[in-house]
């Protein structure tokens, strides 16, 4: 794969999982606006969108044929590990987001800010830590 082929694939499924990631969250927050709905927003946006990344980076970014559940099971795990860290980072922007303006727009410009810089840093750990032995790109 070119890099150019990469790059554009890779951020086409950034956008897709960040729009499962919102539309999950908005499906939350359209019961109520509470701290614990916030906060059940964002881990369901965040476990949709963790969710549809995986599959679509393991096949079309990485090249993973691997099959089977405990070849799953492994990488699932470790790419969540690697989310951590760039959950983080999208998680703390959008928060703030939230709390500086108090806004939805906000929280969602705070959230595609997040996302995007944690998406960079993902593919370099992704890339080192869990799909190690594919064709990776």
């Amino acid at each position: 794969m070119t890099p150019t082929t990469l790059i554009l694939r890779y951020g086409v499924f950034a956008v897709i999982a960040t729009l499962v990631n919102l539309g999950g969250q908005r499906m939350v927050l359209a019961l109520g606006e509470t701290p614990l709905l916030y906060a059940t927003a964002v881990i369901t946006g965040t476990g949709l969108g963790l969710v549809v990344k995986y599959v679509l980076d393991k096949r079309w970014i990485f090249a993973d044929a691997s099959t089977g559940l405990r070849a799953h099971s492994r990488k699932f795990s470790l790419y969540t590990a690697m989310g951590l860290i760039t959950t983080a980072i999208f998680w703390a922007t959008e928060t703030v987001f939230w709390w500086l303006w108090q806004t939805h727009s906000a929280r969602e410009i705070g959230a595609v800010l997040g996302l995007a810089v944690g998406y960079v840093v993902k593919y370099q750990l992704d890339k080192r830590f869990v799909f190690t032995t594919t064709g990776s790109a």
